[in-house]
């Protein structure tokens, strides 16, 4: 009797509080239950994790959308296979005192210094401030070469106005200092994709059922951790024992990416993972207008929706059954 099939799984990063419905569901037994024994990998961002998918080193790998394209216009094939973020999960980022106001619209970065911390982040802030009509009033600085850290320190020291990175750097480096930090998250201005599951065209067609499968498991480890968020965040810091001291900030990051970034009327209505190409089209456009791609890309053929499980009860009714209470 043959055991579970091998499924590398390539991480967008580091293990933190947005990944923790993945890890809760091996925690659980959903890939167990679907036959599947899968490996967890450790990343170095989106671009790093889709590449890594496309040439095979990987089966399945966790990456944004917009590093999804990036790579097919350098020559790889990342195919998306679901969307696990309906929303980008960027923020544009700041600390009250630094700022001087409380920081809600685009307009305000008017005349103000932002630093990025990422070449994509930072392409979608130029987008936002193109589309505040203030692209050119506002210094946004080139990526630094080093980490987000030390983009990070830069607002907390007042070298720049305001930074870009994730929903809640800002809350986490307010917590740390004991200072008002505020937060102006992206994807409630831009309607572009957040994070996806990728694969290569040649481990798709080798390997259908073991797509379907793990897509199964990983909607049932969302619905599990959304329903209980403690206990998906206890399984991370097993996983990670260094997180425990920022247990509140992974806790607040997955609920970010299920509460705010996951569920959308598009869910709802199609259920969890589905993808809508009109969002694709719009991020190619995207992309093609701020000059961040290699080449020519064709967004339909990015992602497809073939071996989501949409005849899993879970995954149909996604919304309803992870989140009873949504609006």
């Amino acid at each position: 009797m043959s055991g579970p099939a091998p499924l590398a799984f390539q991480l967008n990063w580091e293990p933190n509080g947005f990944q923790a419905p993945y890890f809760l569901a091996r925690e659980a037994g959903h890939y167990e239950a679907e036959g599947l024994a899968v490996e967890f990998v450790e990343g170095h961002g989106s671009p790093y994790a889709a590449e890594r998918a496309a040439q095979g080193d990987a089966d399945i790998a966790l990456a944004g959308a917009s590093a999804v394209l990036a790579k097919r216009s350098e020559g790889f094939e990342p195919r998306a296979i679901a969307a696990v973020t309906q929303k980008t999960p960027a923020a544009v980022y700041t600390l009250r005192d630094v700022f001087g106001e409380p920081l809600s619209e685009p307009e305000q970065l008017a005349g103000r210094t932002v630093a990025p911390s990422a070449t994509k982040t930072r392409i979608l802030t130029a987008q936002l401030l193109e589309d505040a009509g203030i692209r050119d009033e506002v210094d946004l600085l080139e990526v630094d070469p080093h980490t987000h850290h030390r983009v990070q320190h830069k607002v907390i020291d007042g070298t720049v106005d305001a930074a870009v990175g994730v929903v809640t750097n800002g809350i986490e480096i307010g917590r740390e200092h004991d200072r008002t930090p505020d937060e102006l998250p992206i994807g409630e201005f831009l309607d572009i994709y957040g994070m996806t599951l990728v694969t290569s065209p040649e481990f798709a067609a080798d390997h259908p059922g073991r797509l379907r499968s793990f897509l199964r498991a990983t909607a049932r480890g969302w619905a599990d951790a959304t329903r209980d968020p403690e206990r998906a965040i206890d399984v991370l810091v097993d996983r990670n024992a260094t997180l425990e001291r920022n247990r509140a900030i992974e806790r607040l990051k997955f609920e970010t990416a299920a509460n705010r970034l996951q569920f959308t009327p598009y869910v709802r209505d199609h259920g969890w993972g589905a993808q809508d190409p009109d969002r694709w089209q719009r991020l190619g456009e995207t992309l093609s207008e701020t000059a961040l791609l290699e080449g020519e890309i064709d967004p339909d053929a990015a992602w497809t929706d073939e071996f989501r499980p949409d005849d899993e009860q879970l995954v149909a009714e996604y919304a309803d059954r992870a989140r009873p209470t949504a609006d």
